[in-house]
């Protein structure tokens, strides 16, 4: 991993791969059982940067898409998790407080 600026590459042997590494937006729409066991449609809307430290290894095990394979999963749980130990009444009531 290169800091920014110029960099000489030998070809054939290197090529850039370039990440951006600015926080991206995303909108995640879940259908979960709350803790009265009435569904609930949640919308929830994530910002996400990968670490500047870990990229090389994080190209090594997922690729450049890892993003699309690993986020979703993960959140989809971390959401499920935390509506479940809400009623349906209290996540409308404390909107701002669940987290």
């Amino acid at each position: 991993m290169y800091p920014k600026g110029t960099h000489l590459l030998i070809p054939w042997f290197e090529r850039p791969i370039i990440y951006d590494v600015r926080a991206k937006p995303g909108l995640i729409n879940s259908t979960s059982g709350g803790k009265d066991l009435q569904m609930v449609n949640i919308s929830l809307r994530v910002l996400t940067r990968p670490n500047q430290a870990i990229l090389p290894e994080l190209y090594r095990q997922l690729g450049t898409d890892y993003a699309e394979r690993v986020l979703p999963s993960i959140i989809q749980e971390t959401l499920k998790s935390v509506i479940a130990q809400y009623n349906a009444s209290q996540l409308l009531t404390m909107r701002e407080m669940v987290r």
